[in-house]
C-alpha cells in the first residue's frame, strides 16, 4: 500500500484522498477467470460514452477479456503521476504529451517498435503521429491528428457582405485579406466599424477575429507560413527574434490594438478568466471568426451553430499545425502485455470508435486521408460539412506542420519559465513584439535541448 511521506503537503494529501478510488480500481482483481485490463483516459462526457462503447467492442472481440475504464476528467497529470509513483498504473491510456517523453525516459512506457510488424495498422500512421524517444524506440502516438482551422459564423459573414473564408489551401487569404474582412465583421454597439468615425472599442458587439497569441498551436502554423520557426535545425537556438517571427506576433498584436478587430485579454470572459467556447462565441456572434482546433466540430454540431470551416490565412505558403493532441501509450509492468498492445491498436481504429465520425477526432492512419472509401467512412455523414474534404482532410495531408509539443524537448519548462509570460506581455500590448521577442530569445535558447528524435518507418 502506498504511504505518503510525513513531509507531504496538505494539498498533496487531499489529492491522494481524491485518488483513492482510482488506486483501488487499478489494484482491483476480479474474482472471475477473465483476463483484466485497465484503460485510463480524460475527456468530456461524450468522449466517455464513446470510449466505453469502444472498450465493450474490444471485450466482444476478445472473449474472456474484460477492460475496466478509468475515466479521469480532472487533474489527470497529478493522478497519473501518483499512480506511477505507487506502481499502480493502468495497462493502456492517455498520457499528457510532455509527460509521455519523461515516462518513456524512465522506462515506464512500453516500447512499441517491436510490435509494428505484428500490427500493420500501427505501421501505417502519419509520420508525425509517432512519438520517438530514441532510434527504434517508440513509446506511443499522438491520440488524434487534430489541426487548427478558421471557424466562422455563416450569418455574420453574409451580413457583412464579404466572401466566406476559403476552404482550399490554394485559395487561402493573405494576412491583409484577413484584416480587411475582419474590419467589415467588427461592429460596436452603435453599428460602427473600426475604420469609421465614432467607433467605440470598449463597447464592441461583435469582433471580427479571435486568434490566440499565447497558445502555440494557434500561431505555429503562421510562423512556418512566414518562413520562420521557433528553433534552428539543431533545436538549440531560438529564432523568435528573426524579422519573420516578429512580423507574425506583431500582426497578432495589431489585430487587437491597431486594427481593433480582435478581443484583448478579458474582453470575452463572461466571469473571471473563463472564455466561452468557440461554438458559443460564433452562435452568439460575439466573434465572427475564430482560429481553433478541429475538435470544435463536435461542439458546433451539438450546439447547432450555423458555422463554416476555412483554412488559415497564409503568408508565403499555407500551413496549419497538426497533431495537437495528447499521447496514447502502453504502460510498462502490466501482466498482459500482448493484450494491452492489442487494446492500444484497437482504441485508435476508426472502425471501433465513434469519435471520428462524430467530429471530435481525426484519424492517424494515412489511408483515411488518401483512399476515397476510407475518407468517406469517417467524413461522409451529417456531422461533417461539405467543405470538410478540402478544408480539413486535404489541408491536413498536404499543408501541416507538427505541433511543437511532439517535437521540441523541454518545451513545458520553456513555456512556463519564459515563453508564455513573454507572449502574455505581447498580448497586453504593453510592449511591441520586437522588444519582447528580442529580450526573451536568449532566455529560450539557454533552456533548449534539441528536437525530439524522428525516423522513417
Amino acid at each position: 500500500m502506498f504511504t505518503p511521506p510525513v513531509t507531504m503537503k496538505r494539498r498533496q494529501l487531499l489529492a491522494l484522498g481524491a485518488l483513492a478510488p482510482l488506486l483501488a480500481a487499478c489494484g482491483d482483481e476480479s474474482s472471475s477467470a477473465d483476463l483484466q485490463l485497465q484503460f485510463m483516459y480524460w475527456g468530456s462526457t461524450f468522449e466517455q460514452k464513446a470510449v466505453e462503447k469502444m472498450l465493450k467492442a474490444f471485450e466482444q472481440s476478445k472473449p474472456g477479456t474484460k477492460v475496466k475504464p478509468l475515466f479521469t476528467p480532472d487533474e489527470y497529470d497529478v493522478k497519473l503521476n501518483t499512480l506511477v509513483a505507487s506502481g499502480g498504473v493502468p495497462d493502456v491510456g492517455y498520457v499528457p504529451m510532455a509527460m509521455s517523453f519523461r515516462l518513456a525516459e524512465q522506462g515506464k512506457l512500453v516500447d512499441l517498435f517491436p510490435y509494428l510488424d505484428k500490427y500493420p495498422q500501427l505501421k501505417g500512421y502519419l509520420p508525425d503521429a509517432y512519438l520517438w524517444n530514441g532510434p527504434d524506440k517508440l513509446h506511443g502516438v499522438a491520440t488524434a491528428n487534430e489541426i487548427e482551422l478558421l471557424w466562422y459564423s455563416k450569418s455574420a459573414v453574409e451580413e457583412a457582405g464579404i466572401p466566406a473564408p476559403p476552404a482550399q489551401a490554394s485559395s487561402a487569404w493573405t494576412w491583409d485579406d484577413l484584416v480587411r474582412h475582419a474590419y467589415k465583421l467588427t461592429v460596436d454597439q452603435s453599428g460602427r466599424h473600426p475604420d469609421e468615425s465614432g467607433f467605440n472599442p470598449k463597447r464592441v458587439r461583435q469582433f471580427g477575429i479571435s486568434s490566440s497569441i499565447t497558445y502555440a498551436a494557434a500561431w505555429y502554423g503562421f510562423l512556418r507560413s512566414n518562413g520562420a520557426d521557433l528553433a534552428d535545425p539543431t533545436g538549440t537556438k531560438c529564432l523568435l527574434d528573426t524579422p519573420e517571427a516578429i512580423q507574425v506576433f506583431q500582426n497578432l498584436q495589431d489585430l487587437i490594438y491597431e486594427h481593433r478587430v480582435a478581443p484583448g485579454p478579458g474582453q470575452l470572459a463572461a466571469t473571471g478568466d473563463d472564455v466561452p467556447g468557440t461554438n458559443i462565441l460564433l452562435k452568439t456572434k460575439r466573434v465572427a471568426m475564430v482560429v481553433d482546433g478541429h475538435w470544435s466540430l463536435l461542439d458546433m454540431n451539438e450546439s447547432k451553430v450555423d458555422y463554416g470551416i476555412g483554412v488559415l490565412p497564409r503568408y508565403q505558403q499555407p500551413f496549419t499545425t497538426s497533431q495537437v493532441a495528447g499521447a496514447s501509450a502502453v504502460f510498462a509492468g502490466g501482466k498482459h502485455l500482448e493484450e494491452a498492445v492489442e487494446l492500444f491498436a484497437f482504441h485508435l481504429d476508426p472502425r471501433h470508435v465513434d469519435l471520428y465520425a462524430q467530429g471530435l477526432w481525426m484519424p492517424q492512419e494515412r489511408r483515411y486521408y488518401e483512399d476515397q472509401a476510407a475518407v468517406d467512412s469517417w467524413t461522409k455523414n451529417g456531422a461533417h460539412p461539405p467543405e470538410f474534404r478540402t478544408a480539413v482532410v486535404d489541408y491536413a495531408r498536404d499543408h501541416s506542420v507538427p505541433d511543437l509539443r511532439v517535437r521540441l524537448k523541454n518545451l513545458s519548462a520553456i513555456n512556463s519559465d519564459v515563453l508564455t509570460p513573454a507572449l502574455q506581455e505581447i498580448e497586453t500590448g504593453k510592449r511591441s513584439a520586437a522588444e519582447v521577442l528580442k529580450a526573451v530569445t536568449p532566455q529560450v535558447t539557454s533552456r533548449m535541448r534539441g528536437w525530439q528524435h524522428t525516423q522513417e518507418l
